[in-house]
């Protein structure tokens, strides 16, 4: 009977597909009518008829027939103009499409009917309880768990992102033509979108015109992140949180971070001209912007929602001290325009986004001669922020000479993102034409903004305990407000103040009135809140920090010995890349040891050696909190990684030295990266030469808590010597390099650069990581957007196989 009952549900099922695939085929159909016509319509169903017929024959062994079928579509696919030719195949990409959105849609609808998911967080969580391992054991193993994805998009591979949200959409119509309740209008109403949406699909054009930029390639990375993982990764967060608290009684910490999410798009330059220190910079400020703008829309819909009177006596204290700033502030701006706000270049508490004086040095021609802005615009979904009129702004952009970002100091002066220091100009004393654009941006956005601002927004209570979240919250959206801009400025070139108090540069400093909140409500029996929309904006901090995706960079060792030969040469030291290993050895471990910088300021080299330089002073001045690793294609010796670490140190010293304080957050991850049969071969050598070294073995320590990562590749290694003979070699390698690293007492991660094709060492995720040698705790793959690097730092391997089980991210087109 239970036979019987599940092949009719079985049954049902796919009838729910084939009648998606029929609706969506017929619906097709009817816009090629319309925008080809019937004469074509007829050349089209005659293809797709000559071409089935060819494969159901030879499917069915009559070699003979089949190969007559396939000779007259050949022929006749070679009479058609190149127009003709190139409508058949769209017409034939886009059909394929549609199925393909049809079967994405029934997979999620047989996923959503599963009691039990096989390799879900239950079953695995289960399995592994049922396989001995004690339930407290689970539960740290867990929360130490890390999983890091690293989208490593080619640009030429990706569908353009206006195609992405169409094909979106139309899942989302056929999901919403599955309720049972719609009524016989409101289905012609969802059969009317899906025809403007496929008749849109097929007006607009799947090609680019253009190369597209690595600015261009990130952006569509972090349009992957707003559309699809933005919203995933909470609900995945909670899905195992409650699998571990029906399992081992306690749920997932709310700030623990099993995913984090990291980036090669405008930072991987290994034989990429495209990739400059400037598009790093860039992409790495585009990302932060796109965090804040995210984390603003959030800070909205928490506001509306958490609505409430009771709360902590914490919070309450911090709500009274937040209207007892603004009234101080307000009295203060009573007597005068600029009383009390001398050190700040935006209005407080008005949701403005437009600064009410210019900053100094913005009339200098300097400034005034670029013109147009060199950085691109952003295409992001804006809410409340209107940008600056270009035209109000050209004459006073950056030259791109680094002059963007200004930085105070106890001597009262400022320093320049160029290095270069100059007296901070009184707010008094701008010239006239600043003085102009001032009050006519000042009072478009008085007269405007913040007048159609009051009227969105209910007027601020009294006091604390009418409102508490909303004023706690409300202090948080200002903040987020005023980073925004600064980042807006800092991507247009323009000069700004930069005052630490004001903005947020750490996710700590946003999760501190998040947290506080949420213990507020939980304490006040609102706990049931809490675990809602502000448990999953916790949560989406602690993953997404303040950049969403960390920025890895790579580049080849050999340009890394070019920019130390150019140093040595300087120097009148001799040539760096003639020495002997050993001799290189000695010399950079020397140069490590010291603290003093090695590049002189006033060195002159060539244009290829100044791009190497200028990408370390780049990742000195973002450092690891916006960066991730750094690392090395065509490694094969231990000089290779002691040479990107001096040029870190040098940089960073360099930096420092000019802010007048340390460089933010740390230095990045070496990771050399073994790709040919040789490299591999050798890997366990290099390794173990490294960690012999006292002041490598300490930085390990000190910085990169004891772990050393290492990069493994599956494709130049298959191109070496083939799938099989590279498969062996990798997992010798990594045998070698985790023998290594034990014998020092140093913990190893490594990174698998596999997935994709089966040359690429594609192949189902969970198998992958099953399939590693003893020892080995990261893997990543490539997925058609890019690569998935699954970090995991636990001693059962078999752990993290529900990571890669089930997959959230089914929506990323």
């Amino acid at each position: 009977m239970t036979d019987t009952t599940d092949d009719i549900a079985e049954e049902i099922s796919f009838q729910s597909f084939e009648d998606d695939c029929k609706l969506l085929g017929s619906l097709f159909n009817d816009v090629l009518q319309r925008e080809v016509g019937s004469d074509f319509m007829e050349k089209i169903e005659r293809t797709r008829i000559l071409a089935q017929s060819a494969l159901n024959l030879r499917l069915a062994g009559i070699e003979d027939t089949a190969e007559l079928l396939e000779k007259q579509l050949t022929s006749e696919i070679s009479k058609m103009s190149l127009e003709e030719a190139l409508t058949l195949a769209r017409a034939f990409s886009h059909f394929l499409n549609l199925m393909g959105i049809a079967e994405t849609h029934h997979r999620v609808r047989k996923v959503c009917n599963v009691p039990q998911l096989s390799r879900s967080c239950n079953d695995v969580f289960s399995k592994l309880l049922q396989g001995g391992i004690s339930p407290d054991e689970l539960y740290d193993t867990v929360c130490k768990q890390g999983v890091e994805i690293v989208l490593t998009a080619h640009p030429t591979q990706i569908n353009r992102r206006t195609l992405q949200y169409k094909h979106i959409r139309i899942a989302h119509l056929l999901e919403y033509n599955d309720r049972p309740d719609l009524g016989l209008e409101d289905r012609e109403t969802v059969i009317e979108d899906l025809v403007r949406e496929i008749t849109s699909l097929w007006q607009t054009d799947e090609l680019r015109r253009q190369k597209p930029t690595p600015v261009d390639e990130a952006r569509a990375g972090l349009n992957i992140v707003e559309q699809s993982l933005w919203k995933a990764v909470p609900h995945y967060l909670h899905r195992v949180s409650s699998s571990l608290k029906k399992l081992t009684g306690k749920p997932l910490p709310l700030t623990c971070t099993p995913i984090k999410f990291g980036s090669w798009m405008g930072g991987d330059r290994d034989g990429n001209p495209s990739v400059t220190a400037k598009v790093t910079k860039e992409v790495s400020l585009m990302s932060r912007w796109m965090a804040i703008d995210l984390y603003i829309r959030e800070i909205d819909s928490l506001r509306f929602e958490l609505s409430m009177n009771r709360c902590s006596d914490r919070l309450s204290r911090l709500a009274d001290e937040i209207l007892e700033k603004e009234a101080s502030e307000d009295h203060l701006e009573s007597w005068g325009p600029n009383a009390g706000k001398s050190q700040q270049i935006f209005p407080s508490h008005q949701g403005l986004s437009l600064p009410t004086q210019l900053p100094p040095r913005a009339d200098l021609p300097s400034c005034a001669e670029c013109g147009e802005s060199q950085y691109p615009k952003l295409e992001v979904p804006v809410t409340d922020y209107m940008p600056l009129n270009r035209q109000d702004v050209q004459g006073i952009s950056s030259n791109g000479s680094g002059q963007s970002l200004q930085i105070r100091i106890s001597n009262g002066t400022s320093v320049n993102s160029n290095g270069s220091q100059q007296s901070l100009t009184p707010r008094g004393s701008s010239s006239s034409s600043s003085q102009l654009l001032h009050k006519k941006l000042f009072a478009e956005s008085q007269n405007g903004r913040t007048s159609f601002q009051k009227l969105l927004e209910p007027t601020p209570p009294k006091r604390a305990g009418i409102a508490p979240y909303r004023i706690v919250l409300g202090e948080v959206k200002e903040k987020l407000l005023k980073t925004r801009r600064l980042l807006e400025l800092l991507l247009e070139g323009l000069p700004c103040e930069y005052d630490p108090w004001d903005y947020y540069e750490t996710s700590d400093q946003l999760l501190e009135p998040l947290l506080l909140c949420y213990e507020s409500l939980q304490s006040s029996d609102a706990g049931v809140l809490a675990d809602g929309r502000l448990s999953d904006l916790i949560r989406r901090v602690a993953t997404f920090g303040m950049v969403l995706m960390k920025l890895d960079l790579r580049q080849e060792a050999a340009r890394h010995s070019e920019a130390l030969d150019a140093i040595t040469t300087y120097l009148d030291m001799g040539t760096y890349s003639e020495w002997d290993e050993g001799k290189k050895i000695e010399f950079l471990t020397r140069e490590l040891k010291g603290k003093r910088p090695l590049v002189p300021p006033n060195i002159e080299v060539g244009l290829e050696v100044k791009e190497v330089l200028d990408t370390f002073r780049v990742a000195a001045e973002l450092g690891s909190e916006s960066l991730g690793a750094y690392v090395i294609s065509m490694a094969s010796n231990a000089s290779d990684v002691l040479a990107v670490e001096l040029l870190q140190k040098d940089a960073r010293l360099a930096v420092s030295g000019e802010l007048g304080r340390p460089c933010p957050a740390g230095p990045l991850r070496v990771v050399p990266l073994f790709e040919t049969v040789k490299d591999l071969r050798g890997a366990g050598s290099v390794i173990r030469k490294l960690l012999s070294i006292d002041w490598y073995r300490e930085h390990i320590q000190k910085n990169h808590t004891g772990h050393q990562e290492v990069m493994v590749g599956y494709s130049d290694s298959g191109k070496d010597a083939g799938r099989f003979t590279a498969a062996w070699e990798l997992y010798k390698a990594q045998e070698d390099v985790v023998a290594a690293c034990n014998e020092f007492g140093i913990k190893i991660t490594l990174f698998h650069g596999r997935g994709g094709s089966i040359g690429r060492g594609g192949g189902p995720t969970y198998l992958a990581i099953q399939s590693q040698p003893p020892g080995s705790v990261m893997v990543s793959y490539y997925t058609l957007m890019g690569s998935l690097s699954l970090f995991s730092q636990s001693p059962h391997v078999q752990s993290c196989i529900y990571f890669a089980g089930y997959s959230p991210f089914h929506r990323a087109r």
